[in-house]
């Protein structure tokens, strides 16, 4: 076998529980895997190439760690990088994958996380690419990041009928893109201790509402826990990313959402954002007027898309 496909979901924050570490562990996130895929081709060769930055990055990366004669990596499809919706995490365990799989190296989708620098703050990304569905994981334990992945502590099929509707604005995410490669590092190494209290209140939201709607396929509960959640969180992050969201154009967004689904959340750093519904004629409206939204503002995508139940897929070419 000299080359595979490797289809993988990318995914959508709605946010962190504990920012405080008080009871040992810090961040705890809960996300979705989505039906918008990255797709590579990873092939045999002598050497590393790549027709992605990133990728080349990743392939020399596995080469020297795992000592492979090399890697030919062609991104088939990709999501925007540094969107908010993990295209980077996404693509390193897409061909880490691929190159296991080539390679016969058995290696475990966490133990390709830890040795791509991806999965250790946040586990979300990982789970997606490994499961899909929606996701809860239980943050790192202070003084061990790195270590190993965050624990998953719940994973569960989201219904086919629930609808994300998604719009990545592209000036905010020109900016977002330059503080992420000059500034992320430092403000999360400084990062201020969230307030016990806040911690507590986020993680009754989701063990007392958010997971019980959940399960019962109460959307408008569910609806309502997440986007108070995502709100919360973006006031604690206020001071890093000048306000509750990254952008007003994103608020705006955020509040047309929650106008026309009762539910709206900025993805990690943003600028991704979106809202779920299973009313599909809301959804096209909402998508209708993002996109109007976007258009006069510097452009940016607009999706209408499913959650992922399912995680990576590897196929195997000639």
């Amino acid at each position: 076998m000299d080359a595979v496909a490797v289809r993988a979901p990318a995914h959508l924050h709605a946010g962190n529980m504990d920012l405080s570490g008080d009871l040992g562990r810090l961040f705890g996130t809960v996300g979705f895997a989505i039906d918008i895929p990255v797709e590579v081709e990873v092939r045999r060769a002598e050497g590393v190439s790549a027709n992605d930055r990133h990728a080349e990055r990743f392939a020399r990366a596995l080469v020297g760690r795992y000592g492979l004669p090399g890697l030919a990596i062609r991104v088939l499809r990709r999501v925007p990088e540094y969107s908010g919706m993990g295209y980077l995490t996404t693509l390193a365990l897409s061909i880490g994958i691929g190159a296991s799989e080539l390679y016969g190296l058995g290696l475990s989708i966490e133990e390709l996380a830890l040795s791509l620098g991806r999965g250790a703050l946040t586990a979300l990304g990982t789970y997606a690419v490994k499961l899909g569905g929606f996701i809860v994981e239980g943050g790192f334990r202070v003084g061990e990041l790195g270590k190993r992945v965050p624990p998953l502590l719940f994973r569960g099929e989201v219904p086919g009928s629930w609808l994300f509707v998604i719009a990545v604005p592209e000036g905010p995410r020109k900016r977002i893109a330059r503080m992420r490669e000059e500034r992320e590092g430092e403000i999360l190494s400084r990062l201020k201790k969230m307030d016990p209290g806040l911690s507590s209140r986020l993680c009754r939201l989701v063990l007392m509402k958010m997971l019980p709607a959940f399960v019962e396929r109460d959307l408008r509960a569910f609806a309502e826990a997440l986007t108070e959640f995502n709100a919360a969180l973006g006031d604690f992050w206020a001071e890093y990313q000048g306000g509750r969201y990254c952008d007003p154009l994103v608020e705006e967004g955020i509040r047309l959402l929650i106008d026309e689904l009762g539910c709206g959340c900025q993805s990690s750093w943003g600028p991704a954002f979106y809202g779920i519904t299973d009313d599909h004629e809301r959804a096209r409206r909402a998508a209708e007027r993002l996109r109007r939204l976007l258009d006069g503002a510097g452009g940016g995508d607009v999706y209408l898309a499913r959650a992922s139940n399912r995680g990576a897929a590897v196929e195997r070419l000639r």
